[in-house]
């Protein structure tokens, strides 16, 4: 081991974990770049919702920013407030629907908020008069996709009412795209328009927003004041057949070790319900990964991992905490050999679209499942920089 600047992977074997991720903070800092380029003058939020879609919220958003991130995108008032505490200055929108008995926190963790109703207008006029402080609104509009908002007609009339209420600024419109990651761009133009339309007589409000990542790749026109980027952030296309003109690339790495190695018979069982059998005498690898981690149980006798470089199977059942790989067909398979299981190992790689295609699911299902019990190894220029864990965020040296 290289004593002097061991690699992330090196430090989790030498300290026994049993499974953690790494993720990297310049690939993260290289997409950020990248889709600013693609958007523009217009400003980009970095959605860090669900935990950052697994790669840890605080540590992302805060990469995301010094990246040149505007603002930053969660689902709820909670994840707004962890940034919050933990120090984070820039903006945040919560995107999703927030109650009228949230409005005195909202307020109080200056958070941006999404709005489809009066009454949780009149209750943030409420909180900010008392306070002493405004509350920023963007007016989220119904074009399509049936969800949180209000109809086209109905939007001028919402942002003229809230506009009037104490303590109210209308900062941002906004719409969600219903299909952009399908190949077929026609009803998205179709909501580009609808929103458009809307809009007109509405040029008081400073920030309109409707596209995505899948949109900013693909309809870069539609970009609008602000584009909202979740996933491209992470490395991932939203959409397996768009194009790959905008160069981005994971930043996560999933990965754990073998516990134990060992040969059974032909016919054998292995795991709970012996589901898988050996058809040959067989090497089998115990990996100390499993559901409870995010590794889905639907992969049991269908994934694969790697193991000194190779491909190998998972045999039998994901069980809560491990898996078991054949490793009949690798060379010297050992106990606390490095097992990957998303991400680079030598030249093969497993991807989160890969797995995602297995189980007949999607590459956001499989980063944002990722469990709070699996440390986060944050890494710059290979180093590590920061971890999370259950004892909280820790730097290696000051933020």
């Amino acid at each position: 081991m290289n004593k002097r600047n061991p690699s992330a992977r090196e430090i989790a074997l030498a300290e026994g974990l049993r499974v953690w991720a790494e993720i990297d903070l310049d690939q993260l800092a290289a997409n950020v770049h990248a889709l600013k380029r693609q958007a523009t003058d217009a400003r980009l939020l970095v959605v860090v919702k669900a935990n950052a879609y697994g790669h840890g919220a605080v540590m992302t958003a805060r990469a995301a920013i010094e990246a040149g991130a505007w603002g930053l995108g969660v689902a709820s008032l909670e994840e707004g407030e962890e940034l919050r505490r933990a120090g984070i200055t820039a903006p945040i929108l919560v995107l999703s629907s927030s109650a009228p008995a949230q409005a005195n926190r909202l307020v109080a963790g200056d958070l941006r908020v999404t709005i489809g109703t009066l009454e949780l207008g009149e209750a943030l006029s409420r909180a900010a008069t008392t306070a002493g402080r405004e509350a920023l609104v963007h007016v989220k509009v119904e074009t399509g996709m049936q969800r949180f908002g209000v109809p086209p007609d109905e939007a001028r009339g919402l942002a003229e009412s809230l506009r009037a209420l104490p303590g109210v600024v209308v900062e941002g419109l906004s719409s969600h795209l219903a299909s952009s990651d399908e190949p077929d761009k026609t009803f998205t133009r179709d909501q580009y328009q609808r929103f458009l339309d809307c809009s007109a007589g509405l040029e008081w409000i400073p920030i309109h927003h409707i596209s995505n990542t899948g949109a900013l790749l693909e309809l870069p026109e539609l970009r609008l004041g602000l584009v909202r980027c979740g996933l491209g952030v992470y490395g991932y296309y939203p959409s397996t057949t768009g194009g790959r003109d905008v160069a981005i690339a994971p930043v996560l790495s999933l990965r754990s070790r073998v516990a134990r190695v060992a040969t059974v018979e032909k016919g054998a069982g292995v795991g709970y319900g012996l589901a898988w059998r050996a058809e040959r005498r067989t090497r089998i690898a115990l990996v100390l990964a499993g559901y409870g981690d995010g590794i889905r149980r639907a992969l049991s006798n269908r994934g694969v991992a790697l193991v000194r470089d190779h491909r190998a199977s998972y045999a039998g059942r994901v069980a809560m905490d491990m898996l078991a790989l054949d490793v009949t067909d690798i060379p010297d398979v050992a106990v606390d050999d490095e097992v990957t299981l998303l991400g680079w190992q030598g030249s093969e790689c497993i991807d989160a679209d890969e797995m995602a295609a297995v189980i007949d699911t999607i590459s956001y299902e499989v980063i944002s499942g990722l469990m709070e019990r699996v440390p986060r190894l944050y890494t710059r220029g290979g180093r590590i920089v920061a971890r999370q864990d259950l004892a909280g965020l820790h730097y290696a040296s000051a933020p």
